[in-house]
């Protein structure tokens, strides 16, 4: 166990700036655990990146003391992390979940060219050792089998994280939350809570995922044609009634689109998914059999350009496309900033003519998170004496920290962190430590944490106003300029002899007033001043600011 004069720390290096990169380190003297490592997926301030992953510096810089990866279930902004840490790592470190999470998990490393991760399969109920740091494993419910929450217990006290959860009492697969392991845990004392913020300003209860079993059922027996129905490709428990649901209409299942495949056969392989192969047809051997007999399971529920369903609403897939006698189910919310791509998405299949559903007008979505009576009865079992929200952007992490106040928790024990943030903890009493460095690391195709944020605000410039070259011909000997010449890209006016013949008076007035050194070492002034002068030129004219490239040629 860790030397009693040395705190645990919980650090959040992700998390509690939207929704995705949760990743927190557990630090008690000499060791250190992990608990989860996600990514999150960009937004339209940040374009040409890939994904976002979280700062994790702190934890390389405290390698030594990492005792293990504990990851609470599959899905990408608890996961999508990891290859990228583990490469940074000197040394194997064991990773602990369910066995339908290292089997996600080991898909992904495969693409790395990760070799023989340490996996360690933990089952509701487990309990490990980490050096000074136990953890117990508890199921909960979500929107992906085998997920958990996790009780730490330390010299210094202990701590509940809930992972992400509702209180589903008719589960898909019948592995309901681990009341009895929660209520126990609270016997124990329960000094800090960290719980799921997600639907905290969502009041009531979180519908069961059984109820969407019945929408599916219901649109699928009444189209006439093929039905496309587009989910995350980690929701297995959606998977799972989708293909009962076209079971029980006597309809065969194509699968398409790369994660819906990979994680269909993982998860076929370990018994989540229950369907028999002769059920399912290869995207390539669908023709000779009836429209009414076919239902596809693919990706593109968030409006992603190059998935399944986008591919196959503007006809650019490989072997199918959707045709006006199709129905589609869209069946997810988007994650925030997703709006528009899906709407573009829900337009292109309106003008194909088919059938679209989404939740709007079905029951075809549920969250995988609890809303507030949920989170209540969360704070009212495990019975904190501290509370952390985690899991949410802001506005989440102030509806539940209000939540917990209404439940008794006074001010003063209730945290809202931002990441990088740490809370101290000696013998159950809990208060603000020191900051750690914290931020994000943006992944640009091969190209991993040096994406400058200015590049980003220059590649928003480009996308707004475009760029306009200006080359600025210049007389060493007569010292001036000779000749203005204009090229334009992506603007939204046009570079014609009246824009040149007033842009290159402008310019020529300005320099003629000023002061330059007309040499080698003088043309960085020059080039800023024909920039200054132009874009000055261009606001006036248009009302745009597009990025300017000044270039000084000396004759």
């Amino acid at each position: 166990m860790a030397k009693k004069n040395q705190p645990l720390r919980i650090i959040p290096l992700g998390g509690l700036d939207g929704i995705g990169k949760n990743m927190t380190v557990l630090e008690c003297g000499p060791d250190m655990v992990l608990l989860d490592a996600g990514l999150m997926f960009p937004d339209d301030s940040q374009p040409g990146i890939d994904l976002v992953l979280p700062d994790y510096t702190y934890v390389l810089e405290n390698e030594s003391k990492l005792r293990g990866i504990v990851i609470t279930h599959g899905h990408e902004d608890h996961i999508g992390a990891l290859p990228y840490l583990l490469q940074d790592l000197n040394n194997k470190v064991p990773i602990y979940s369910s066995k339908l999470t290292l089997g996600l998990i080991e898909g992904k490393l495969a693409e790395f060219k990760i070799k023989s991760p340490r996996f360690r399969p933990v089952v509701s109920g487990d309990k490990i050792e980490l050096g000074g740091i136990s953890v117990s494993f508890f199921s909960m419910t979500h929107s992906i089998p085998g997920g958990f929450g996790v009780f730490i217990q330390t010299s210094q006290g202990n701590v509940m994280h809930t992972g992400d959860f509702k209180l589903d009492q008719t589960p898909i697969d019948g592995v309901r939350p681990a009341f009895d392991l929660i209520n126990r845990f609270a016997g124990e004392g329960i000094d800090l809570l960290l719980s799921d913020s997600t639907n905290a300003n969502m009041p009531g209860f979180t519908k069961s995922e059984a109820a969407v079993g019945e929408a599916l059922y219901e649109v699928i027996k009444e189209a006439q044609g093929r039905v496309f129905v587009a989910s995350f490709a980690s929701h297995i428990h959606r998977l799972q009634q989708v293909c009962d649901a076209a079971r029980s209409c006597g309809r065969k299942i194509v699968v398409t689109g790369r994660s819906m495949l990979t994680n269909t056969r993982v998860a076929r392989e370990l018994g989540y998914l229950k369907i028999d192969a002769r059920d399912i047809l290869d995207a390539y051997d669908v023709s000779g059999i009836p429209d009414s007999k076919i239902v596809v399971l693919c990706t593109g529920s968030q409006g992603e350009p190059l998935s399944a369903l986008s591919r196959m609403a503007n006809g650019e897939h490989k072997t199918l496309s959707i045709r006006e006698t199709d129905t589609v189910i869209i069946s997810a919310t988007p994650v925030p900033g997703n709006e528009k791509a899906v709407q573009q998405v829900i337009n292109s299949l309106a003008k194909l003519g088919c059938e679209v559903y989404d939740k709007s007008q079905k029951l075809v979505h549920v969250s995988g998170h609890g809303s507030q009576e949920e989170l209540k009865l969360m704070l009212a079992m495990a019975h904190p004496t501290h509370f952390m929200p985690v899991h949410g952007e802001t506005v989440h992490l102030r509806a539940h920290a209000d939540l917990a106040r209404r439940l008794g928790i006074p001010d003063e024990r209730i945290f809202l962190l931002d990441n990088g943030d740490s809370l101290e903890m000696r013998d159950g009493s809990v208060r603000v430590g020191p900051s750690v460095e914290s931020g994000v690391v943006y992944v640009d195709g091969l190209r991993i944490g040096d994406t400058d944020p200015i590049v980003l605000r220059d590649r928003q410039k480009l996308a707004n106003d475009g760029t306009v070259t200006v080359v600025a011909i210049v007389s060493l000997r007569s010292k001036r300029i000779d000749a203005v010449e204009f090229s334009g890209r992506g603007v939204s006016f046009t570079i014609d002899d009246s824009f040149s013949a007033d842009a290159s008076a402008s310019i020529m007035r300005s320099i003629e007033k000023g002061s330059f050194n007309y040499t080698n070492s003088g043309t960085d002034a020059l080039r800023k001043a024909v920039r200054d002068v132009l874009s000055n030129f261009i606001w006036s004219r248009t009302h745009t600011r597009p990025m300017i490239i000044p270039v000084v040629m000396e004759v």
